[in-house]
């Protein structure tokens, strides 16, 4: 899973993943399933919802949820339509971001953003909080700064985790929209992804990586740049 391209499911222990790019933006929309059930979720549907009905259902993927990372256009717009034709319920993310989900509708008018709804999440979650499919158990992890309601899905049984616009292969999320706070990003980043592990993760752009891979090179959080001192010296 160290790069997925579009519509490539890739195997890891129990759980795969199939990554669609949607938007303008070219968001990382991931569907996510149990190998064993066949039972999944979709992350972040930012938009091309009939894309996503095809990907899931040429993978073979029985969709019982939708959850979302964040509230911005190009994660959530997608997500009221889908979860309305699949009968499902949306879930996440955490309830700080209920103001930007209000808000989707006003994205309609923006090319590529045509499915965008106001999205009512059936349930926020915070911190701690398990969202289950299958025989796989997703761990929520509330990851405030680039919105203040991110939150980050890790599955512990192979090690893999789906962190929006938390952090990215050598860059981290822009924390200058509406709310953003960069000294939370990268307390969310070293205090909740860090003590991880060595965790593949899917970013909400770009290309997959690990998160030893960005403790070691990415100049805004790797170690040598940190130090054990304050993080208002990274750039922002």
């Amino acid at each position: 899973m160290s790069q997925l391209g579009a519509m490539a499911a890739t195997p890891v222990p129990m759980l795969k993943a199939a990554i669609v790019p949607v938007t303008p933006y070219r968001q990382n929309c991931s569907i996510v399933w149990c190998a064993e059930t066949m039972q999944g979720v979709v992350i972040d549907p930012g938009g091309e919802v009939d894309r996503l009905v095809a990907a899931a259902a040429a993978n073979g993927v029985a969709v019982g949820k939708v959850l979302l990372t964040h509230g911005h256009l190009d994660h959530a717009s997608g997500a009221a339509r889908l979860a309305r034709e699949l009968g499902v319920p949306i879930e996440g993310p955490h309830a700080d971001d209920n103001f930007l989900l209000a808000a989707l509708g006003q994205n309609r008018t923006q090319p590529g953003f045509t499915d965008a709804e106001p999205c009512a999440p059936s349930r926020f979650v915070v911190d701690g909080d398990r969202v289950s499919f299958g025989q796989v158990t997703l761990q929520v992890l509330h990851c405030p700064g680039h919105t203040p309601g991110h939150v980050v899905y890790f599955d512990d049984v192979s090690k893999t985790a789906f962190v929006g616009d938390v952090l990215f292969r050598g860059s981290i999320g822009r924390t200058d929209f509406p709310r953003g706070d960069h000294a939370a990003l990268i307390a969310s980043i070293t205090g909740k992804l860090w003590p991880l592990g060595d965790v593949r993760f899917v970013p909400g752009h770009g290309p997959s990586s690990r998160f030893a891979e960005e403790r070691r090179t990415n100049p805004f959080v790797r170690d040598a740049v940190l130090g054990n001192g304050p993080a208002s010296g990274i750039p922002g």
